[in-house]
């Protein structure tokens, strides 16, 4: 019953984080298919400028839109109202492909690179996810690889005594890679089986700082053979096209292999999801809603888009 009980209360802070995408892309839509409708081309030129305001994009958009077309050529699909129940079939089928929740496996060192640009909530980020992690009861371990900002350190130590794990860290303006290499000595003498390792933010057209972040993989690898196992992205759903653009940079240099969109419940531009789960194939890990310690979810493709949509049983 607990378990019923924690599982609604997320729900809920998903469906408040989601209201200003719901307000914008829904609100519209209802306006646009409201009444006897005529589906015709004018229909599908308005239906489109509607999904490329959310920052839907254009690929999941012109897949839409055509998919609809064909239908209405075969005669499946006769009624205005009936277009908002495609695009919720549609999105449902990208964002379930996309959802994959972290597997650890229960043995061995298992390692988290966590990058993205200035400002987008890496640190706290990490700190939430290290919370949730231990407890699950495994044991953690924070890195300290952002060393050139002192405040980074300082906000990965308040999150390390939050959830009661262990820290690693050096001096202001140390080498990343030796802060790094540090961790693995300590996860190897059993100070920790799980290292999440916070990096500098840095934006992606700065070559020499990508690099950087290669040089760390480079350790990894070398001293835990098949690490970094996960490379998570953190991307800030306000920036929209930006955050795609950052996205396919970090993609190209370091093989990310999940995507965290955080501050979904400050844009309206929730759409974003859908245009990184359908351009760049990189499965979404976790979005975060809010605040909150809890605010931060495993992503739940099924779960978003009920949260957007209603219940289908409305």
């Amino acid at each position: 019953m607990l378990d019923v009980f924690k599982k609604k209360g997320l729900f809920d802070k998903l469906k408040a984080g989601l209201a200003k995408t719901r307000d914008i892309l829904l609100t519209d839509v209802d306006d646009l298919i409201l009444g006897e409708k005529k589906i015709d081309q004018e229909l599908f030129d308005e239906l489109e400028e509607v999904l490329i305001r959310a920052d839907i994009g254009p690929a999941f958009t012109y897949e839409l839109i055509e998919k609809m077309k064909e239908q209405v050529k075969r005669k499946e699909l006769s009624r205005a109202d009936l277009l908002k129940k495609v695009l919720r079939d549609t999105m449902k089928e990208i964002l379930t492909g996309q959802a994959a929740a972290l597997k650890i496996p229960p043995e061995g060192i298992y390692t988290i690179m966590v990058v993205g640009v200035n400002g987008t909530g890496k640190t706290t980020t990490i700190g939430k996810i290290a919370y949730e992690l231990k407890n699950r009861g495994e044991q953690v371990l924070l890195v300290a690889a952002d060393t050139f900002r002192a405040a980074a350190i300082e906000q990965l130590e308040v999150w390390s005594n939050r959830a009661g794990t262990p820290l690693i860290k050096q001096r202001p303006n140390a080498d990343p890679a030796a802060v790094v290499f540090d961790a693995i000595q300590a996860a190897k003498a059993g100070k920790g089986r799980i290292l999440i390792v916070d990096t500098a933010g840095r934006l992606h057209t700065k070559l020499n700082l990508m690099e950087e972040l290669k040089k760390m993989k480079r350790i990894v690898a070398r001293e835990l053979p098949g690490g970094p196992q996960e490379v998570l992205l953190v991307v800030d759903a306000t920036t929209g096209q930006n955050g795609l653009v950052q996205a396919k940079m970090f993609k190209e240099e370091v093989r990310v292999t999940g995507i965290v969109l955080t501050k979904l419940d400050g844009t309206a531009k929730g759409g974003i999801v859908i245009r990184i789960a359908k351009e760049l194939n990189i499965p979404i890990r976790y979005i975060g809603v809010g605040e909150g310690l809890e605010d931060l979810q495993p992503f739940d493709g099924n779960a978003f888009v009920e949260a957007l949509f209603g219940s289908e049983r409305q």
